[in-house]
């Protein structure tokens, strides 16, 4: 038997429980208290979705939001630490957004879907295997299924939206965001590929709204059910996937990566991370020795550590002057280095010229992009 309230309604109870009690409750322990309370109804209210909906302030949303529907059956009031998509993704729907509840009480716990965890405002406390993280504004987590993780949110201001994707929905419809070479894509990819690999990756977008748009129209999706809902609500996550890649792409990093399986990712992650990146640092984060991953990089790249990141450098430097009218300074800056004239000995080394000659000679060419040249020792 199905049974509802309000978003408002069940997060008010709440934060009045653990006022009262200093005490939490999970989901399934204060809907079965509320319906015991006779605070549960057999019909969902109609929500009216403003207009302007896309241009409130998050606090203004977060209104709406309370009005939204919330269902509850009455023969799944039993707590599990392993839970099933379908009793969270409505049945014929890819994708599902909700708000996550404040003042849950901690409860670790896995599920065979996605889980997408985006911090609209304020801060909640992410556990990964007894591991905290605090994330913060603007922070997205992906959980991979069968994860033992749980998320919790004690900030009474704080706003989280979770999205739930089916994983079959990754083999059906992302086709072309499973196809590209980053790390984004190849962390999909990894666990698709090994059922059993638990991990998650963590994306920084700071006060981004675009990314708020496109989590507000999946919310408001998850509770238009007509026959057009569910395609919409898989169009937006996979514009919000791509908008991660286009303007984020810099900022991932993923918790647990197994050593030999894909060494891409290794080269992505270079890619991404190579103003602050060490081999010392590169090789923690992916669980070699040093020495074992100078010849890894050698053996896939045909360059050493030193000479990859040195090559990196100048190619975005090779770009910038072309591209941008950025002084040189400002260049050497972006790329890295600590002096313009430490730039411009390591830019001639590499070109032959200097940057100013290089971007007078090639300002309408394409630019000469270097990719080896004398080895340096691994640092």
């Amino acid at each position: 038997m199905q049974v509802f309230t309000t978003f408002g309604k069940f997060q008010s109870e709440m934060d009045s429980y653990y006022k009262r009690t200093g005490h939490k409750l999970q989901f399934i322990e204060m809907m079965t208290r509320m319906y015991e309370k006779g605070m549960l109804d057999p019909i969902p209210t109609r929500i009216h979705i403003p207009e302007d909906a896309m241009a409130l302030s998050d606090e203004d949303f977060d209104k709406v939001v309370d009005d939204i529907p919330l269902s509850f059956d009455l023969q799944d009031a039993v707590q599990h630490s392993d839970v099933g998509e379908e009793k969270i993704i409505p049945q014929f729907y890819d994708v599902f957004t909700i708000r996550h509840p404040r003042f849950t009480r901690r409860y670790a716990h896995s599920h065979n879907y996605f889980e997408l965890d985006f911090v609209v405002k304020g801060t909640a406390s992410f556990y990964f295997e007894e591991d905290e993280h605090v994330m913060h504004e603007g922070e997205v987590c992906i959980i991979a299924p069968g994860s033992d993780h749980d998320f919790v949110v004690d900030d009474e201001n704080a706003i989280v939206y979770t999205v739930c994707i089916r994983k079959s929905t990754f083999e059906s419809t992302f086709v072309s965001l499973m196809s590209h070479q980053n790390l984004l894509s190849g962390f999909f990819r990894q666990i698709l590929k090994d059922e059993n690999r638990t991990n998650y990756l963590m994306l920084f977008t700071g006060n981004n709204m675009e990314c708020r748009i496109f989590l507000r129209k999946l919310l408001i999706e998850s509770e238009s059910p007509d026959e057009y809902s569910n395609g919409c609500s898989v169009a937006l996550i996979n514009l919000f996937f791509t908008n991660l890649l286009r303007n984020y792409s810099k900022t991932i990093a993923f918790y647990n990566y197994e050593p030999g399986t894909d060494f891409s990712l290794v080269l992505q992650y270079i890619q991404h991370n190579y103003l602050t990146l060490t081999l010392s640092s590169l090789a923690e984060f992916f669980h070699y020795s040093e020495a074992h991953l100078s010849t890894l990089i050698k053996q896939n790249t045909g360059s050493n550590f030193t000479d990859l990141i040195r090559n990196l450098r100048m190619r975005d430097a090779g770009n910038l002057l072309l591209n941008t009218d950025l002084k040189i300074n400002e260049i050497a800056d972006q790329t890295g280095y600590n002096s313009a004239d430490h730039f411009s000995r390591v830019f001639r080394k590499s070109f032959g010229m200097s940057p100013a000659d290089y971007r007078k000679r090639n300002k309408k060419e394409s630019p000469f992009i270097p990719f080896s040249s004398e080895s340096g020792e691994n640092k």
